[in-house]
């Protein structure tokens, strides 16, 4: 009895496992890895896969996850028609320097396996922007040196500070109110000079 069950099991996973379809029988990609090249700082960069439906029905692309936070991916969201071509749409956010390669994860309907497709490339510094921003700080500079510039050249007049009176005592032992005291002092500038 436990050799019928257990041969019965077996045919049955056997079979499942045939009649499961994979990926690549139902779908082309044109390509799978897409090098995007050297691409520029702060500018999200797309890359754009075609995939053709090679079975003959209907393909239907239920998921295309990024690996990472870093990338976007959006997709065909109807079904592709039998020899009709769909696109899967994945966008690097291309804040850190360096060179990247990032995973998208593809589900298909119908289908157990996942397919990986690839977007790498290097990420650069925008010469312009960098440009662009050591400019605006040289004129913030100059701008706030023009201000402060007057402040500094101007004295500020002597400032008078009176002192509580104090007790004098006398030679007689009496005490007496001695005359208040006035200190002139001249403020010190707080700002570095330039």
């Amino acid at each position: 009895m436990k050799k019928l069950l257990l041969s019965l099991t077996a045919l049955v996973l056997t079979t499942g496992l045939f009649a499961q379809k994979k990926a690549d029988e139902v779908a082309k990609f044109k390509t799978e890895t897409i090098d995007l090249g050297k691409i520029m700082q702060d500018h999200p960069t797309a890359a754009i896969f075609e995939v053709t439906n090679i079975s003959d029905a209907p393909l239907l692309i239920e998921q295309a996850n990024p690996t990472c936070g870093c990338t976007i991916s959006d997709y065909t969201k109807e079904p592709i028609a039998p020899g009709k071509t769909g696109t899967i749409k994945a966008t690097y956010n291309a804040k850190n320097l360096n060179m990247f390669e990032k995973h998208l994860t593809v589900k298909f309907a119908g289908v157990d396996d996942v397919k990986s497709i690839t977007i790498k490339g290097e990420v650069i510094k925008d010469e312009a922007a960098e440009a662009a921003k050591a400019a605006k700080a040289a004129e913030e500079a100059a701008a706030a040196a023009k201000t402060a510039a007057p402040e500094a050249s101007m004295s500020a007049p002597a400032a008078t500070k009176e002192v509580k009176e104090e007790k004098v005592v006398a030679k007689d032992g009496k005490a007496k109110a001695a005359a208040p005291v006035k200190k002139t002092t001249t403020p010190t500038s707080t700002k570095k000079p330039q």
